[in-house]
């Protein structure tokens, strides 16, 4: 009876790369699948934590949120970040080109770093991803704004956005914001509130949109006037 040959030593290190290959074919249709699935339940069912809330929430800060549809929401507050964050928000697919180009200008001069992220791309990181800089992480955010643009579209991009955006120190989404500096709801928001909430919103942690100063104010002052601009000249559209 004929023996069988083992295999030899040469073989088992050939293998290797193949079995290699095969774990990151793998892992990346994993990544994939499990990303369209999670941006599909998104469509349908509010985000019930984000990287950075629990990172709030590790760091003893506590967590406040309340989400509202869009439906429900003042109109101003959408048009209020509209203003002050993402003007093409209604016109473009998910990134503004000449936003990028300007901020790259901006920090070629030095000073304070200032990104040209739109209202998609800050959705992608919020809903998704954690807070900082990065090639990864700046990469991933590009593929999850491709994702969401193609499967949610521009109203539940908004409606993620002013319901997950941090507006203060532990606390989250236009409504929360709302009842913590003006004491109602964000479905009645005059134009200076929808403003001053919108002017939180870079730097939330350092800002407050109750009894502002400095460069909050002034902010919140320049965008309670383009808010009726936003209205009348229709960069809303896609939300009506």
């Amino acid at each position: 009876m004929a023996r069988r040959a083992k295999p030899t030593r040469s073989r088992s290190r050939r293998s290797w790369p193949r079995r290699i290959f095969g774990w990151l074919c793998r892992g990346i249709a994993i990544f994939f699948i499990g990303s369209l699935l999670w941006v599909l339940l998104y469509k349908f069912v509010p985000p019930p934590m984000t990287f950075t809330m629990i990172g709030d929430w590790t760091a003893g800060r506590g967590i406040e949120k309340d989400w509202m549809p869009l439906s429900r929401m003042d109109p101003n507050m959408a048009r209020a970040v509209i203003a002050g964050e993402d003007g093409k928000f209604c016109t473009h697919s998910g990134f503004d080109a000449d936003a990028i180009e300007d901020a790259i200008k901006r920090n070629a001069k030095g000073g304070r770093i200032r990104g040209g992220s739109t209202i998609s791309q800050q959705t992608a990181k919020n809903a998704f991803l954690w807070q900082g800089g990065g090639f990864f992480r700046k990469g991933l955010e590009a593929y999850f704004t491709l994702l969401i643009e193609w499967i949610w579209g521009k109203p539940r991009i908004m409606e993620v956005y002013l319901n997950v955006a941090e507006t203060g120190i532990g606390t989250y989404g236009a409504n929360a914001g709302a009842q913590r500096y003006f004491g109602h709801d964000a479905s009645r928001l005059t134009p200076t509130e929808a403003a001053r909430i919108a002017a939180v919103l870079p730097l939330p942690k350092k800002r407050a949109a109750i009894d502002p100063g400095g460069f909050t104010r002034k902010h919140g002052n320049r965008l309670a006037r383009w808010v009726n601009v936003i209205r009348r000249d229709g960069y809303d559209r896609c939300l009506r």
